[in-house]
């Protein structure tokens, strides 16, 4: 049966499934000014090599922060005329994430995040969240050196815990 204006019949299959151009990303890119923007295959390539996964062996206190530091070092080894530093990391972003954190990335509404800022909130807001940071304000306010450690060893576990 055929709908007003010449549309053609849809079986439910159409609607359950969704065409290339019916998936939409959760980042919204930023327009670039450049007129020959591309981000080189060697770049992401690079970015890939520290990819975060979101698993419970890398959910520790300090991954999810140095995963966004290791990426910001990665972004700031280039810069591209007419290319906002906020462009680059947007688009080059989901490929430093695989597994759980891709997943997470991917169930977010369309075009949710719009800057650098967003993302950053929304990624350490689902993989270090406040319930970490009092875990972690805990162990340092209650810090001792264990029986068997060295003074030198408790001293670097602390600093270790302060840079977190």
């Amino acid at each position: 049966m055929a709908g007003e204006g010449g549309d053609q019949r849809r079986t439910l299959w159409d609607f359950v499934t969704l065409g290339v151009q019916g998936i939409a990303s959760s980042i919204a890119r930023p327009n670039v000014d450049a007129n020959n923007f591309e981000l080189k295959p060697a770049v992401i390539s690079m970015v890939q090599q520290s990819q975060f996964g979101g698993t419970p062996l890398e959910d520790s206190n300090l991954h999810p922060n140095l995963h966004l530091s290791v990426f910001l070092k990665v972004c700031d080894t280039f810069k591209l005329n007419g290319v906002s530093n906020n462009a680059i990391r947007l688009r080059l972003f989901p490929f430093s994430l695989r597994d759980k954190a891709r997943d997470w990335l991917h169930s977010l509404p369309s075009l949710f995040i719009t800057t650098w800022d967003e993302l950053t909130r929304a990624f350490l807001a689902k993989f270090f969240p406040p319930s970490k940071t009092a875990s972690l304000r805990n162990q340092i306010t209650n810090f001792t050196q264990k029986d068997e450690e060295t003074l030198y060893e408790a001293w670097e576990q602390f600093k270790d815990l302060l840079h977190l």
